[in-house]
């Protein structure tokens, strides 16, 4: 089992992104999950988790539990040590420089070497308290029901354990949980994002989306070596430069020439290089061109994921299409396209997605500020379609 330390601003999202680099994963407190098995190397391009680590084990969120924890604890590691303590929030009061004193003593006296700098292994223990909503178990709701506009909203999950007794759907209650966990660091995710900022890039335009939710709904739509992805409203390639960076190949299209342009300087610039993207694989290659959305000039099934940042409505320039029938025709395409397609709007786009033939995976929704609040749809081709 491994441990995930999530970014610790919505959970739920974070724990779907994560599911592109990891099986079984559970949300077990607020900042926390834990994983059957990880994929280092994709781990180290996700958005919103942080950290995986060999779970050594669990208590409850206070450090005479992680002391009693670390005691029983089999450990098969030579070499030298050192602990790093995590509060999530702040939300159980542990003072983290005490835990990681009286935590290294206690591997000091197992006979492991304590060195602070450069230790051979990296004990990570973090602690939590809080409510972990049932997401994954839940019965997505459709846009616009009645829950806060921050909120994320998941289905497709096992998490059975998060489950409260005689509750269906979304009428389960929160879950209450205190938890301490420690385990050896096995990967973490590279936190470079803030050198790849929209208004940075060589071509920058307002509305372009950041690069962490970038990366996160490209790991979502299946980017990593060897896979395809394709925006067909591909903007200032923000989306694309991100797949890329995980080793994706990426095809972009836009029908505006001005940004076609743009996204291939920007493409160029980050992906054109043969020395490898900071996450450790080879930089994916990319072809950009001028197209429309609802009529690609590509074969069926050429790309394993579509993504598309849907134009937002008034603040769009839209030459040819009423604003509905470009979304809907761009949904026909991509269902054409690809098995699986995440689609960020300003708004609800299901039904659209429905009618063309799409599944609803999960749905989340992310604030980016008091007047734009993203929806992240994740669709699925079914599995008996032609």
């Amino acid at each position: 089992m491994y441990l995930l330390e999530l970014g610790g601003e919505d959970d739920v999202f974070a724990a779907r992104e994560a599911r592109s680099a990891a099986t079984g994963v559970d949300r077990i407190a607020p900042g926390l999950a834990v994983a059957r098995g990880i994929v280092p190397e994709r781990v180290r391009g996700l958005a919103y988790t942080h950290r995986a680590s060999e779970l050594l084990g669990r208590g409850d969120a206070d450090l005479a539990s992680a002391c009693a924890v670390l005691e029983a604890a089999a450990i098969d590691r030579t070499g030298s040590v050192a602990v790093r303590a995590t509060d999530v929030h702040g939300s159980s009061g542990v003072r983290t420089e005490r835990a990681e004193r009286e935590l290294g003593q206690i591997l000091f006296d197992r006979g492991f070497a304590v060195d602070l700098e450069e230790p051979d292994h990296l004990l990570r223990v973090v602690f939590s308290e809080g409510t972990v909503e049932p997401g994954e178990t839940t019965t997505v709701p459709e846009f616009g029901e009645d829950h806060g506009a921050h909120e994320s909203h998941e289905h497709g999950g096992d998490n059975d354990a998060l489950e409260a007794d005689g509750a269906d759907g979304d009428d389960r209650a929160d879950v209450r949980v205190s938890v301490c966990a420690l385990g050896w660091l096995a990967a973490e995710s590279v936190r470079d994002f803030g050198t790849r900022a929209p208004t940075d890039k060589p071509f920058f335009q307002p509305g372009s989306m950041d690069p962490l939710l970038a990366r996160a709904v490209a790991n979502v739509a299946g980017a990593r070596p060897g896979a395809t992805i394709l925006d067909p409203m591909c903007g200032t390639g923000g989306v694309l430069v991100e797949a890329g960076l995980v080793g994706a190949n990426v095809i972009g299209t836009d029908a505006q020439a001005k940004m076609a342009d743009g996204a291939r300087e920007n493409l160029a610039h980050f992906l054109e290089t043969d020395e490898p993207s900071p996450t450790g694989v080879s930089r994916g290659s990319w072809h950009v061109g001028r197209g429309d959305a609802t009529r690609l000039p590509l074969v069926d099934d050429a790309a394993d994921g579509v993504i598309f940042d849907a134009p937002y409505g008034r603040q769009s320039k839209i030459d040819t299409h009423r604003l509905e029938d470009l979304v809907s025709g761009a949904l026909a395409e991509a269902r054409r396209i690809a098995p699986r397609a995440v689609v960020v709007a300003d708004r609800s786009w299901i039904e659209e997605a429905r009618t063309v033939g799409w599944e609803l995976e999960s749905a989340f929704e992310r604030r980016v500020h008091r007047s734009l609040t993203r929806y992240v749809m994740v669709l699925e081709r079914p599995a008996d379609s032609n």
